[in-house]
């Protein structure tokens, strides 16, 4: 694997900081000075440093992507643009989406090629919450709160507890939900006699989608960003 590329898929930086990393004198590999971003390394067996700090091998990558919207949460698909289009740069690494946001719905969305990893999030055993911002055509009341809080019967059966909240702004609220179904959210306020006409997740679990990633751009997720998930 090319020096530049491996620094890269470790979360280090882009291609272009890392070349940067490499002009400056910043890279060893095996205690030598590298400043080639197409020198072969085996990441198994070389030791690489950064700034004399290890970088430690993995197969696995963890990301959080701002979903926009018109993109499909898929590997691959013939009529539509999907996420994994939109980060080239782990494409050799077979990744796939954890759970789905349908396509005229952005937000976060955390991307892996770790099949552990997305078992534990989307389990309905684990119960790792999902929380999204509304806009829907009328404004929430007290009584739909309620309603959302015992559990609305859908047409493949009852949803489980989930919370709703309002907002500073009239048509917008927030819905916590603990499992996954098809369009459920959407399905959830046509049961209220509401719509939605705008959908966005903003968090999995306690990790908020990050306010500095636009739509489309992505990072990795850190140590503490893991923890935030499982922690509800």
């Amino acid at each position: 694997m090319r020096l530049d590329k491996f620094l890269a898929n470790m979360g280090i930086g882009t291609r272009t900081e890392v070349k940067q990393y490499l002009k400056k004198g910043q890279v060893t590999v095996n205690d030598q000075l590298q400043k080639s971003q197409k020198l072969q390394i085996n990441p198994e067996e070389d030791v690489i440093c950064v700034n004399g700090e290890q970088v430690t091998y993995t197969d696995y990558v963890y990301l959080m992507l701002n979903k926009p919207q018109d993109v499909i949460s898929a590997t691959e698909d013939t009529q539509h643009r999907t996420v994994i289009e939109l980060i080239p740069e782990y494409q050799h690494l077979s990744l796939f989406p954890v759970g789905r946001l349908d396509r005229d719905t952005e937000g976060l969305l955390l991307i892996t090629n770790d099949g552990q990893f997305n078992h534990d999030i989307m389990s309905p055993s684990k119960h790792v919450a999902k929380t999204y911002e509304v806009t829907s055509k009328h404004p929430i009341t007290d009584e739909d709160i309620q309603r959302f809080s015992e559990g609305i019967e859908l047409s493949d059966g009852e949803a489980q507890p989930a919370q709703l909240e309002k907002s500073d702004t009239d048509l917008k609220s927030f819905v916590t939900l603990y499992e996954g179904r098809y369009h459920q959210v959407k399905r959830m306020f046509h049961a209220i006699d509401n719509e939605v006409t705008a959908l966005k997740r903003v968090r999995i679990g306690q990790l908020e989608l990050d306010a500095d990633l636009e739509p489309g751009a992505y990072r990795h997720l850190t140590d503490q960003d893991l923890d935030l998930i499982f922690k509800n």
